[in-house]
């Protein structure tokens, strides 16, 4: 298991908790994580956390790692559509961010 996949999960147990100290330092470590990752580690922390319980990781979480994998890797076209679903799956505030993911993932292929 990696870094990144451990700080998701403390960073989950965490924000279920309510313990404001542990929740203040999981998410300090997860955004420290996350930012210096790799952005294959990025996907597959989001694709085991996700699978254990998708809702689990909270949607600020899951956008800055998949903003920092696309910023990454700006040419590739399965990572932004992926991006973009996920984008679609938090309400109609994110759709224009989603559209516009969708939007540059067609013009890569």
């Amino acid at each position: 298991m990696t870094q990144l996949i451990t700080a998701a999960r403390v960073l989950i147990e965490a924000i279920e908790a309510k313990d404001v100290r542990a929740k203040e330092e999981a998410m300090r470590s997860f955004v420290e994580r996350v930012t210096f990752a790799t952005p294959d580690d990025i996907r597959n922390m989001l694709r085991e956390v996700l699978a254990a319980d998708w809702m689990a990781l909270p949607p600020w979480a899951r956008n800055l790692a998949y903003r920092l994998a696309c910023l990454q890797r700006p040419g590739d076209s399965d990572l932004l559509r992926e991006a973009a679903t996920d984008l679609y799956s938090f309400g109609p505030d994110w759709d224009e961010h989603a559209q516009r993911l969708r939007a540059l993932a067609d013009g890569i292929e």
